[in-house]
């Protein structure tokens, strides 16, 4: 397949990946990362908040040293770890009802509900509150919006190539097979948990689900398990365009120079709220709920929106990105609602039918299945 040189703008900005690497790399997360990080208290202090997470050090970095200035007494330990594998080491240590984290976050929060609903969480009474889905039993607590989004390499994708809705995607991908084969990306659903908490809601819309798929499996689909795999390649040109990447990361990815674009689907947006959970067996109990209280405050809320996760439950879009004016007055969004339902995205045969129905759409295609 021809590929395309880049500009000599593009040159230029390949020349300083190197060293954009390291804190690019690091702002948007690599979620199959298992690391630990220390934040000492600023006062002489014995106690510790534990919290294991699937979110970036980078992103939480500014809640987490915000909440130390309200709470100079606690030192934190942040393990940062990838979805599925979050999800599986909590359930285990919940049924050996062994001691691990104070406080659990994940953006796959349909893993959170299924640990909430399995008798792991710590109930709470929160002063404050976010909306009403994403939210439940007291238990599951979404604290930040973060919506679905298409990612497109802004030097080489000419902008009348620029999908702004799933139909157009479709239309685009049947048109120029020649300059999108091999070069379309989105999450590996077997690998990631948010993945595949998008792709089973997208499956809700059959038709257009279907001719997605059917697409994405003609032009050989790059799959990859991380968000940041999958904005570095659409940056460095090897991707021209990311499907259903977290709008949060790829905000922060663009913050840090890299050359993106950012489009909001004017169709529908599928927003998550990334949850934290009290684990029922925190050892420092009362430390969490001070954490968690901090994320709901309107202080930790203006952190969140202001430093972190860039996007608001307002519905307005962070500069330099492309979409409706507000997602709340286009009335686009479709929330992934934090409650009793998620637990069927998780239930296993239902799991299995729809990877399975996944990878044959790849090969019917004669794609390789990765």
């Amino acid at each position: 397949m021809r590929r395309h040189n880049p500009p000599g703008l593009f040159r230029h900005w390949l020349r300083h990946w190197s060293m954009l690497a390291v804190s690019f790399g690091s702002m948007i997360g690599v979620a199959a990362q298992d690391v630990e990080h220390h934040f000492p208290a600023t006062q002489t202090s014995s106690r510790e908040l534990v919290i294991h997470s699937a979110t970036d050090i980078e992103a939480i970095a500014p809640v987490l040293t915000a909440f130390q200035r309200i709470a100079p007494d606690l030192s934190i330990r942040y393990r940062e770890m990838g979805t599925n594998g979050l999800f599986e080491e909590s359930r285990a240590a919940c049924s050996a009802k062994a001691t691990t984290a104070d406080i659990i976050i994940s953006s796959s929060v349909d893993h959170l509900v299924v640990l909430a609903n399995e008798g792991c969480a710590l109930p709470h009474r929160s002063p404050w509150s976010t909306p009403a889905w994403t939210h439940w039993r007291g238990e599951v607590f979404g604290f930040t919006f973060e919506p679905a989004v298409i990612v497109y390499n802004k030097t080489l994708l000419s902008e009348a190539d620029r999908p702004r809705t799933r139909a157009a995607l479709i239309e685009l991908m049947r048109a120029k097979p020649e300059l999108l084969t091999g070069r379309i990306g989105t999450y590996d659903i077997a690998l990631s948990g948010i993945g595949y908490l998008f792709a089973s809601f997208d499956g809700r819309d059959a038709l257009i689900h279907g001719r997605l798929i059917e697409g994405f499996g003609r032009l050989q689909l790059t799959r990859r398990c991380c968000t940041s795999d999958l904005i570095r390649e659409i940056a460095d040109g090897r991707l021209l365009l990311g499907y259903n990447l977290l709008g949060s990361y790829a905000v922060g990815a663009l913050r840090q120079g890299a050359p993106i674009g950012i489009i909001v689907p004017e169709d529908y947006v599928l927003a998550l709220s990334r949850a934290a959970m009290i684990s029922m067996r925190a050892a420092n109990p009362d430390a969490a709920r001070r954490f968690l209280d901090f994320l709901l405050s309107r202080e930790g809320q203006r952190v969140v929106r202001e430093n972190s996760f860039f996007f608001d439950f307002s519905g307005q879009l962070p500069d330099g990105v492309e979409g409706p004016r507000s997602l709340g007055d286009a009335g686009v969004v479709r929330p992934i609602v934090i409650g009793p339902s998620l637990l069927a995205v998780q239930d296993r045969a239902r799991r299995e039918r729809f990877l399975r129905d996944w990878n044959k759409a790849f090969e019917r295609s004669g794609a390789l299945v990765p």
